[in-house]
């Protein structure tokens, strides 16, 4: 049986996904599972036993019809049993009226449910914590009648000489051995989604004053400036706790540094969602624009929380749609002072420290 898994996407929505791939080789262990991803995500695919072969969507694919028709040919070439399409956009519609594969799954979408043998209803609100990211992947599933206990956790897979090279690098800098880290998600993936800075140094003095802890900064070399701009405004106390840096040469490096650290709070992104992977507890800050009940993924109020301006001032965002919402973001921001939500933070700290 040949399979494949069409996820063109980010980070954290190819991680999320791979749960399809885990579930599928539960229930055929036999069966040859493939992934279609965005070269940049293969990172975070390493290493799992329950998928075959990755195949690429490059950035060729989008920018030339011919490359893209090559792609789309040679999926059809690998004749395909079954076809899970968790992304449901133009490139893989394409993908599937060509791929000649028997059964094809995605969502109920209008206009688009002659391209499936099996349309799956979208949810529109989560039936448990864990969050519409998770269950709508899984729903993928559900045409299946699979004879399984479904895993819904996403994993990533850390290797013995990735996890010796994360303890060097601990060793290094000298973290204190007695003290709990804590890795900060400091910059979302765009500005849009990226706490402000100013209340970000007050989030990270709030940890340092809270507890003796050693303290992560994840940012690429390229957003030095912004997490410099975060350090700078920390009290000279925080600073001493902080182990600026302290970073990863690449997405694996990240994986292996967060492995050793005990938690992970700031903003939503593929750190967030690696962490959870990793099986480290979260404290995630969502921008007024994201909508929480999506990617507030495995929710308990004690490993788990999120805060979103929804939470604390509703009438802020009441009526608004998501278009007026994201044009509003910088300055709605302001208004998610780190006060808001600092009790729960605090209370985060002291069940998962």
């Amino acid at each position: 049986m040949k399979i494949l898994v069409i996820q063109q996407k980010m980070i954290g929505d190819v991680l999320v996904s791979s749960v399809i791939c885990n579930n599928l080789r539960k229930a055929y262990p036999d069966a040859q599972i493939d992934y279609l991803v965005y070269e940049s995500t293969v990172p975070v695919l390493e290493g799992n036993p329950n998928i075959d072969n990755v195949l690429l969507f490059q950035e060729k694919h989008r920018k030339s019809k011919r490359e893209f028709l090559n792609l789309a040919l040679e999926i059809r070439s690998f004749k395909y049993d079954l076809l899970i399409d968790a992304y449901s956009k133009l490139e893989s519609w394409l993908i599937v009226l060509l791929s000649g594969a028997k059964r094809k799954i995605s969502y109920k979408k209008p206009g688009r449910t002659f391209l499936y043998t099996d349309n799956v209803p979208f949810a529109e609100f989560p039936k448990t914590n864990l969050g519409l990211a998770i269950e709508r992947r899984l729903s993928l599933l559900e045409p299946l009648n699979l004879k399984i206990e479904v895993d819904t956790f996403p994993k990533l897979f850390v290797s013995d000489k990735e996890d010796q090279e994360a303890i060097a690098l601990f060793e290094y800098h000298q973290l204190k051995k007695d003290r709990k880290t804590v890795m900060i998600s400091l910059l979302g993936s765009e500005k849009l989604k990226t706490y402000p800075l100013e209340y970000m140094a007050k989030v990270v003095d709030c940890i340092a004053d809270n507890q003796e802890v050693n303290i992560l900064f994840n940012y690429f070399p390229k957003q030095i400036k912004e997490a410099k701009i975060v350090f700078d405004a920390c009290k000279p106390s925080t600073q001493e706790k902080i182990y600026f840096d302290l970073l990863g040469n690449d997405l694996r490096s990240f994986i292996a540094i967060m492995n050793h650290c005990d938690l992970i709070i700031g903003n939503d992104g593929g750190a967030i969602n690696m962490a959870k992977a990793l099986e480290k507890p979260s404290f995630i800050i969502f921008s007024p624009w994201i909508e929480k009940k999506i990617w507030a993924t495995l929710e308990d109020g004690v490993h788990h929380i999120s805060v979103h301006l929804n939470d604390f001032k509703p009438a802020l965002l009441a009526a608004k749609t998501e278009k007026e919402l994201k044009k509003n973001a910088l300055s709605l921001y302001q208004e998610f002072e780190p006060e808001l939500f600092k009790d729960k933070m605090d209370l985060f700290l002291k069940q998962n420290l």
